[in-house]
């Protein structure tokens, strides 16, 4: 691990780190978001926003970070968004992600444009691993995809439903993002071509994308799904509501990291709107701006089930390798055990609204 990732003390300590060993272009596609990148803004300044009341003169000796999800039990509640090429930014790609999460507690999303197949990162992981899914036009071989990483043993799938077609990410092409010569996406290999006729007619569709999906595929999937299916990327609470009524087994409140439709809401003000709708039916997880422990009890006090975490670990896998993912998520988990004996919380479960000032 470089010099510099092991004196991090922060997660933003390795985003300057990371940028040292990063070709431009993988910088700009993992950095840039959408438009004008005031969500990104806004994802980070929501939190910073929500105010802390602590609580004193509890014993605050044995902390517990345990959470249960799919009774699955989660070290802390922490995972690793899905976030695609790791091997953009590291030649070891997604299994030094997936060994710096193992040494480190945490559960990986592998995201159906990873550069390493499923089955070898399910081979290196001694966490849970889920599968993010991006429904492809070709319908069977979405379900034969669904199907390998539940062999390869993936024990939930979470489908991103917000990207019909991608975001206007001007950063991405001005740098002329595309995938360097010998990186491939395995996942997708056998995948014929898509380019059907929606790709043909305008320019905003994307081969890897399929805008007819609608929530007919989400039952047809969870008709045949043998693990839980989390839907990622709601932010309206009809939607929410639609999620339930289709039978989807968790929501991930998400923007997609601000990179697919600008001034979007940050997701720290939605996540409230949707618990309240969802009503302790099934799991919220959120994502977006997360960077501090505060950042993680804010979101378990609103009312999410866990947190995932996107960027930070990146440039934590191109600085440091899978220690540097390990470092980064123990850095995290640390801070959060602070901040919960700060506010007198000795468990997750403890963890509620009156936590906020």
């Amino acid at each position: 691990m470089g010099v510099m990732t092991t004196d991090a003390v922060c997660l933003s300590d390795f985003e300057p780190a990371a940028r040292g060993c990063m070709p431009e272009m993988a910088w700009e596609y993992i950095n840039g978001a959408a438009g004008d990148e005031i969500t990104l803004r806004w994802n980070r300044e929501a939190w910073d926003a929500i105010r802390l009341l602590p609580r004193v003169l509890v014993d605050v000796s044995r902390l517990d970070t345990t959470v249960k999800i799919f009774g699955q039990e989660l070290a802390s509640p922490i995972l690793l968004a899905p976030t695609a090429y790791h091997r953009l930014v590291h030649p070891d790609g997604e299994l030094a992600t997936v060994r710096g999460a193992g040494a480190a507690g945490a559960a990986m999303i592998v995201s159906t444009l990873a550069t390493v197949a499923i089955e070898e990162i399910t081979q290196a992981a001694t966490q849970p691993v889920w599968f993010q899914l991006y429904v492809q036009s070709d319908r069977s071989f979405t379900r034969d995809l669904v199907q390998r990483a539940e062999d390869a043993g993936c024990t939930a799938l979470c489908v991103t439903v917000d990207t019909p077609v991608g975001g206007a990410r001007n950063r991405e092409m001005r740098a002329k993002f595309a995938l360097p010569e010998g990186l491939s996406l395995p996942n997708l290999r056998g995948m014929k071509d898509p380019a059907s006729d929606h790709s043909s007619q305008e320019p905003v569709y994307g081969r890897l994308f399929d805008p007819t999906l609608t929530w007919k595929g989400i039952e047809w999937l969870r008709s045949f799904a043998r693990v839980p299916v989390l839907l990622k990327g709601i932010l309206a609470e009809e939607d929410a509501a639609l999620a339930v009524a289709t039978g989807a087994d968790g929501i991930i409140v998400s923007n997609h990291g601000a990179r697919n439709l600008d001034t979007v809401p940050a997701t720290a003000h939605v996540l409230p709107r949707i618990v309240e709708r969802i009503d302790g039916r099934l799991p919220v997880l959120v994502d977006g701006g997360i960077r501090r422990g505060t950042d993680v009890l804010k979101a378990l006090a609103l009312g999410a089930t866990a947190v995932l975490l996107g960027r930070p670990y990146l440039y934590a896998l191109a600085a440091g390798g899978s220690e540097g993912v390990a470092h980064c998520v123990s850095i995290l988990r640390r801070e959060l055990q602070m901040a919960m004996a700060l506010t007198g919380r000795v468990s997750i479960a403890g963890i509620d609204h009156s936590v906020l000032y």
